[in-house]
C-alpha cells in the first residue's frame, strides 16, 4: 500500500512538473512575440479585469504596460477592455509572477511595479502564500534600475505592515515616503473598501546591479 501511494504521488508530481514546463514555455514564447525589451515595462501583478492598468495606459501612451493574473477569465475581460479602447501600449497575459520571473529575459527591465489589493492570506499558516516575500522582492530587483519604483496598496493593515517590514529588510528596496501614488483610478475592488493603505518603494543605490544572484532554496 505504501509503495502504491508513493508511486501515485510521484506520478502526480511529475505531471505537475510537466504542466509547469508547458506553462513556462508558452509564457516565454508569448513574451518574445510581444516585446523587444528595448523599453522598460510598467508591470501590474494581479491585474484583475484590467481596469486600473487600462486607465493608466490610456493616460500614459508613451509607457509600455503589462498586466498579469492567474485567472483566465480576468485576462479575457482585461483584453476585451484593451481592444475596445484600442490601447496599443498595453498587454495582458495569464501568468503567475514567479513563473514570469523565471522566463523573463535578463535584459527586460521594470520601470514600475504595482500591487493593488493582493490577497492578504490573513491566517498565519497561510502567510507563505502572500506575494510579498523576500525571494520575490529580490527577483523583481534583478529586473530594475536605479529609478525603478514599486507601489503597494491593501485594505489589510497586517499585510501592509508585513510589506513594509519586508521592504525594510530588503537589500534592494527602500520605502520612498515622498513619492506620490502613481495613478488614481477607482476600481471595483477599491470601491468596496472603506479604507486602504498605500506605500511606494525605490531601489537602494548601494545595490544597483545587473547580476544579482538569487538563492532559490
Amino acid at each position: 500500500m505504501e509503495k502504491n501511494t508513493s508511486s501515485k504521488l510521484s506520478e502526480s508530481y511529475l505531471k505537475e512538473l510537466d504542466k509547469q514546463r508547458f506553462r513556462k514555455n508558452e509564457l516565454r514564447k508569448a513574451l518574445l512575440n510581444t516585446f523587444d525589451f528595448t523599453k522598460d515595462i510598467v508591470l501590474e501583478i494581479g491585474c484583475g479585469h484590467g481596469h486600473w492598468l487600462s486607465s493608466y495606459s490610456i493616460k500614459n501612451p508613451n509607457k509600455l504596460c503589462l498586466g498579469i493574473d492567474i485567472i483566465s477569465k480576468r485576462i479575457e475581460k482585461a483584453n476585451a477592455k484593451k481592444h475596445k479602447h484600442g490601447i496599443s501600449n498595453l498587454y495582458f497575459l495569464k501568468a503567475e509572477i514567479n513563473e514570469l520571473m523565471e522566463v523573463m529575459p535578463l535584459k527586460a527591465k521594470f520601470e514600475t511595479i504595482i500591487f493593488l489589493f493582493p490577497d492578504p492570506w490573513p491566517k498565519a499558516r497561510h502567510h507563505k502564500k502572500r506575494m510579498i516575500q523576500k525571494i520575490l522582492l529580490d527577483k523583481l530587483a534583478k529586473h530594475t534600475n536605479e529609478s525603478s519604483l514599486l507601489f503597494f496598496r491593501s485594505d489589510d493593515i497586517n499585510y501592509f505592515e508585513w510589506t513594509k517590514a519586508h521592504i525594510h529588510k530588503s537589500k534592494f528596496w527602500e520605502i520612498s515616503p515622498n513619492t506620490e501614488w502613481i495613478h488614481e483610478e477607482f476600481t471595483y475592488f477599491q470601491n468596496m473598501m472603506e479604507s486602504y493603505y498605500s506605500l511606494a518603494a525605490g531601489r537602494t543605490t548601494r545595490y544597483i546591479m545587473s547580476n544579482i544572484t538569487i538563492k532559490t532554496s
